[in-house]
């Protein structure tokens, strides 16, 4: 007989976190986040200083087997005029009992708050792991995205969830540069606008320059992302803390103005995924050993972000930033590139028919009204 017990002690939050390494033992797709992040993440990230969340394990005697965290968002239900509680850290065994305990728990209490729909799996911003795996499942993700077996998508189904939105990501061949057409286009837009490559090794120096990137990176996002929610200051700071000392100019670039003003960029990072699965969770006492010397591999980098201010956009400027990227990969060795997960519906994902690629990912967020 299946009990669910809420999460409220530090014991019952490690086996919450725990709970994947068990359930994809073996699996050799499946990267697993570090557990002092995961703790933060879950009880001390800067969004809960305005988000409301709840976890709940389920227990077969006293054997974990499902886990699941509900989050209502006052900013994003504000901002786009909905009643939605948001589910994340879903995970069970294969058993549609287990996920059913799982989400009507949440649900029941999304009614208590009086919310009206269940969508997911989001984490509290726009900044973390979303989407269920839906097509991919034979690679590895980078490390910044969630991995699931294919029956999770069963269960959503069976429960009654429907598709909000869908996420592409593709793999690109990264060393074959541009062609010689789009350098020139390249050259017409620096020109035509004055524009001039920032550095983002000196840019990191200087936080204030940090906080304005990241108020540019607001701007950017905020007509053009799905769902997207602006980061507060809080918010700012602790991405910068955690994200900014791994970005440097050799493999992502930044455009600026002729007044120095940011006008796009195009940030990316050796990837850490294979990593991560050697560390299984643990940063001591080798972890952070397999770590550094995945941060110096540039074989495979993860492209996180890229965009441009509003009043640059559509004005060729990505051309330019996609370009110094990829002269930059090949300078570095770098063989092949994975997109951060991108709207399917956003015309965005076209530049990707300039290079040799492939499919790699979809995921997706459900939804169902309650």
């Amino acid at each position: 007989m299946y009990k669910v017990l809420e999460v409220k002690s530090r014991r019952d939050l490690m086996r919450f976190i725990r709970f994947p390494d068990e359930l994809y033992k073996g699996c050799a797709q499946y990267v697993p986040a570090l557990h002092r992040d995961q703790v933060h993440a879950l009880t001390k990230a800067a969004p809960l200083s305005y988000c409301k969340r709840r976890m709940w394990l389920v227990l077969d005697g006293n054997k974990v087997v499902g886990r699941i965290c509900a989050m209502i968002n006052p900013r994003y239900n504000e901002l786009y005029g909905k009643k939605r509680i948001r589910f994340g850290w879903f995970d069970c065994i294969k058993d549609l009992e287990v996920a059913k305990l799982l989400i009507a728990t949440a649900e029941d209490w999304a009614r208590e708050q009086g919310m009206t729909e269940i969508h997911g799996p989001l984490y509290y911003n726009t900044m973390g792991k979303q989407g269920m795996l839906t097509e991919g499942y034979d690679n590895i993700p980078p490390f910044n995205c969630l991995y699931n077996f294919p029956y999770y998508n069963d269960f959503m189904q069976e429960l009654g969830f429907e598709k909000e939105c869908d996420w592409v990501q593709y793999k690109m061949v990264a060393n074959h540069g541009v062609p010689e057409k789009a350098r020139r286009v390249c050259k017409l837009v620096m020109e035509r606008y004055n524009l001039h490559l920032g550095s983002l090794d000196e840019l990191k120096k200087d936080p204030e320059q940090v906080r304005k990137f990241f108020k540019m990176y607001n701007e950017s996002f905020s007509q053009s992302v799905y769902n997207f929610i602006p980061l507060t200051d809080k918010e700012i700071e602790e991405e910068a803390k955690s994200v900014m000392p791994y970005i440097s100019d050799k493999v992502s670039s930044i455009l600026l103005d002729e007044h120095d003003e940011l006008v796009a960029f195009g940030i990316s990072f050796p990837s850490i995924s294979k990593a991560l699965q050697k560390a299984r969770g643990h940063l001591f006492p080798f972890g952070w050993i397999y770590l550094m010397k995945a941060l110096r591999n540039y074989e495979t980098t993860d492209l996180m972000v890229n965009g441009a201010v509003p009043e640059w956009q559509n004005k060729g400027v990505s051309a330019v930033y996609y370009k110094e990227m990829a002269d930059k990969a090949a300078y570095m060795g770098n063989r092949w590139a994975i997109s951060n997960p991108q709207i399917e519906s956003n015309s965005a994902v076209n530049i990707w028919n300039s290079y040799e690629h492939e499919p790699f990912m979809r995921r997706r967020c459900y939804i169902k009204t309650i």
